[in-house]
């Protein structure tokens, strides 16, 4: 089994960011609650109000898909639906 990796940023239109922002907490806690689940990081970056930097690691492929089947269909999925998403995705 290998550890994944995703690590990359965000960019989040400005008319959905107020919404972003109040739904990230709830979603990191969520995150972080699931099986699997070792780190969920997203921080705002200093230099752009819109760009979030995000860090997640899982202990296998099946922790990871199962996180992104959950958030698919979750709040987060529906407020997060027009962010920009750049990542990589690297299996350790």
């Amino acid at each position: 089994m290998s550890k994944v990796i995703l690590k990359g940023y965000i960019i989040v239109p400005h008319e959905d960011l107020s919404a972003v922002e109040q739904a990230l907490p709830i979603h990191t806690q969520l995150t972080l609650e699931e099986e699997g689940c070792l780190i969920f990081e997203v921080t705002k970056h200093d230099g752009d109000p819109r760009r979030f930097d995000v860090y997640e690691e899982f202990v296998d492929r099946a922790a990871f898909n199962a996180h992104q089947a959950r958030v698919k269909n979750s709040h987060w999925g529906g407020v997060s639906l027009n962010v920009a998403r750049h990542y990589e995705i690297c299996e350790e």
